[in-house]
């Protein structure tokens, strides 16, 4: 009785992923939108835009819900911005778990770093500053900035720097604050004008 109950429970749990895991197909068609921002493919030609083609669909998933509660409360929860709330607040969970399918299933075209940051860049980023009290990114991220889907921590790598500066400055500031546990904004408060130029431009090229 006890190994039926156990079966019965795994293939609920089973379809339970079954049903929550979106449509690559049903994604792309529902996605024809998001592209005049983010590139059809997800490889977006406007820096200020983030890239979201790899992108680990649980994260998408993540921002598409923030977005839609902010929507839906005026900017008081959630994430925050006034396009994005506008075009996540008519999305279905099943029209963001297959957008979100669809753009995870994209290639990330790679950017590139420039010489005079890579070193220091490379230093902040990997080791992060103990005396300061800022973590290393490596920590969530990986040496490569991929980050990891059951984490929930983002791919990085290679984003546009224009927009990962914008984060963390806006991670900093308080204006974004939607990170697991408010990591990234306790992480964030403690850098400088400079270590957020250096590191946006050096996460820029990694891969």
């Amino acid at each position: 009785m006890k190994i039926m109950v156990l079966l019965v429970s795994v293939f609920l749990g089973l379809s339970a992923s079954a049903l929550a895991a979106g449509d690559v197909e049903a994604g792309k068609a529902k996605s024809v939108a998001c592209g005049a921002c983010h590139g059809a493919d997800g490889n977006s030609m406007i820096d200020m835009n983030p890239k979201l083609a790899g992108q680990h669909a649980g994260y998408l998933v993540k921002q598409l819900k923030e977005f839609k509660l902010a929507a839906q409360t005026g900017g008081e929860e959630g994430r925050n911005n006034a396009v994005m709330n506008g075009m996540a607040a008519a999305l279905s969970e099943q029209d963001m778990q297959d957008i979100a399918a669809y753009f995870t299933s994209q290639t990330a075209k790679e950017g590139e770093a420039p010489e005079d940051v890579i070193e220091q860049g490379g230093k902040l980023y990997r080791g992060g500053d103990l005396e300061r009290g800022i973590t290393a990114c490596t920590a969530c991220h990986g040496p490569r900035g991929n980050g990891t889907s059951l984490s929930g921590f983002p791919d990085i790598s290679g984003q546009h720097t224009t927009y990962l500066k914008a984060q963390l400055e806006a991670f900093r500031s308080g204006q974004r604050a939607n990170s697991h546990n408010g990591m990234m904004e306790d992480i964030a408060k403690r850098l400088t004008d400079q270590d957020i130029d250096i590191l946006s431009k050096y996460i820029a090229g990694l891969y």
